[in-house]
């Protein structure tokens, strides 16, 4: 897995940056197509205009002419765009752009042999004769004179004639590129739900490994010949199968539980509760344990108002999970400090330690479930990264909120308020 998801993730940005490539050249390419079009209709236009011009000036002349022959010889040698106004060529001129398609603005001058212009429009400049397309009235002309034409070409133009097939390229790369991100984003989580799946398993191996091992130990004592007639043993024996059969259970309600949160199928049993009552309570329960680590526990309990509605198994659960936390993570001499305050946004209960701490890709990712920060050198932290997911969940469940400040070496603080009513 850890070879093949490097790979994926490469052979799809690989993909990904070709279909880009290609659509690039494409629209380049279709953008310089419509260029080449755009210049094949001027150059029709200005043909057709050569042939009006000399068509009209026979008109004019009312000649007739035998053959084909004699009327191309009679324009190469009589005809001359005098025989206009500038208003008479700026319509032959518009008319066949416009036949062609061609709608952009324009302006023209029609020059004589010296290079001298004979008519103009007056927008033309003749500094952008040299940026004109031209032609020859009458190639073989004895004067030739030749027609100047400056297109006021807007670049946008052609981006505007392609603006639906652009916006479809750009639409479906857009989803391209969104799926490509999706499809990384599950690797990742599915990559990072194995991970976690890994370590809950092994969590839980062995957190149900040492009880059964003491309950197997404990059963092979009962059926020795010399325990067996030892009342006290006996006693003894079955105390301790009772203790470990109910640390069994225990871990397996954690389970449980977890699986009630993620299945949103939390009951509260809400009432009037004496928060600073269930804290010493919760506190009292742990007193053996801080005890055995040479810790203190100071209780700040302040709040002027410390009656909340919510869920007394639950809120107690929040207390014990967060000091359970605490007394884990520290380090000696364990110090825990558990204040509560009062404010309009309801009861906020702190709960500070000197342990380890956590940086702050941990702090990101505390309240997921399964997930277990590192420990460095600390080796005897057991659990399954259910405790702080469980309070997230319970908390948020009573509408109240928490959030854990901490810094790596010196320990972490976590806050959470608790509305006096839902």
């Amino acid at each position: 897995m850890k070879k093949i998801f490097p790979l994926i993730v490469v052979l799809i940005t690989l993909s990904v940056v070709g279909i880009l490539f290609i659509q690039m050249s494409w629209i380049n390419n279709a953008i310089k197509l419509k260029h080449e079009e755009f210049l094949r209709e001027v150059d029709q236009a200005m043909k057709n205009t050569t042939e009006e011009l000399q068509g009209a000036f026979l008109q004019k002349e009312n000649a007739i002419f035998p053959n084909l022959q004699s009327k191309q010889y009679f324009i190469d040698n009589n005809f001359t765009i005098q025989y206009f106004t500038k208003d008479d060529v700026a319509l032959i001129i518009n008319n066949e752009l416009r036949a062609n398609k061609i709608k952009q603005p324009y302006e023209f001058s029609v020059n004589n042999i010296f290079g001298n212009p004979v008519i103009s429009s007056e927008g033309f400049n003749v500094q952008e004769q040299n940026n004109s397309f031209h032609t020859l009235l009458v190639p073989k002309a004895m004067n030739p004179e030749t027609l100047y034409l400056y297109i006021k070409e807007d670049k946008s133009t052609v981006l505007r004639q392609m603006g639906w097939m652009i916006a479809a390229s750009i639409l479906f790369t857009s989803i391209i590129i969104l799926a490509f991100s999706v499809t990384v984003r599950t690797l990742f989580n599915q990559k990072k739900l194995s991970e976690v799946k890994s370590d809950f398993i092994n969590n839980m191996t062995h957190e149900l490994k040492t009880p059964l091992a003491t309950i197997s130990l404990a059963i092979d004592a009962l059926t020795n010949d010399k325990v067996i007639h030892d009342t006290d043993k006996i006693r003894y024996y079955s105390g301790m199968i009772k203790e470990e059969n109910k640390r069994m259970n225990k871990q397996v309600e954690k389970i449980l539980q977890a699986a009630k949160i993620e299945r949103q199928d939390i009951k509260l049993s809400l009432q009037k509760l004496d928060a600073h009552q269930l804290i010493n309570k919760v506190a009292d329960n742990l007193t053996l344990q801080i005890q055995e680590k040479n810790g203190t526990l100071n209780l700040k309990l302040n709040a002027k108002q410390h009656e909340i509605e919510a869920d007394e198994v639950h809120f107690s659960n929040i207390i014990f999970n967060l000091l359970d936390n605490a007394i884990k993570y520290s380090r000696d001499p364990m110090h825990i400090e558990v204040e509560t305050l009062s404010n309009r946004e309801g009861l906020t209960i702190k709960v500070k330690d000197n342990g380890i701490g956590m940086n702050k890709e941990t702090q990101a990712r505390i309240f997921e479930k399964f997930y277990r920060a590192h420990t460095g050198n600390l080796h005897n932290v057991k659990g399954f990264g259910l405790g702080l997911s469980y309070v997230k969940a319970i908390v948020d469940a009573h509408n109240g909120k928490i959030k854990v400040e901490s810094t790596a070496g010196k320990g972490s603080t976590f806050t959470v308020t608790m509305p006096f009513s839902i």
